[in-house]
């Protein structure tokens, strides 16, 4: 099993930009990766999972605004977060699913998190 560490939060006013990035210490070939977040008081949420073959899923707040890539090279699953709001603010989470890429019970392998602070 692969284990998961997250980099690359931080504070940023509204509008702004950042780029997440988790890296694994295993290959991450036949895992499907995501990520998550949670905010203080609210349950944890998908926010975009990307499959072996590179498929991917986002949730409907974040649409247009983030992307999810991976590097299976690289053991690597990043996160471009731009035009962030407000209620972008959560604790980010990278996960890895042996299968059933769309299916977020199956993501049992999980980062320590991330904050990430947007402004307004």
């Amino acid at each position: 099993q692969v284990q998961l560490v997250e980099s690359g939060g931080g504070l940023v006013q509204a509008g702004g930009s950042l780029r997440l990035s988790c890296a694994a210490s295993g290959s991450t070939y036949t895992y499907a990766l995501a990520w998550f977040r949670q905010a203080p008081g609210k349950e944890r949420e998908l926010v975009a999972t990307i499959s072996r073959i590179h498929n991917t899923y986002y949730a409907d707040s974040v649409k247009g605004r983030f992307t999810i890539s991976r590097d299976n090279a690289k053991n690597t699953v990043d996160l471009h977060l731009s035009s962030l709001k407000p209620e972008d603010t959560a604790v980010y989470y990278c996960a890895a699913a042996a299968r059933g890429w769309l299916t977020t019970e199956n993501y049992n392998t999980w980062g320590q998190g991330t904050q990430v602070t947007v402004s307004s």
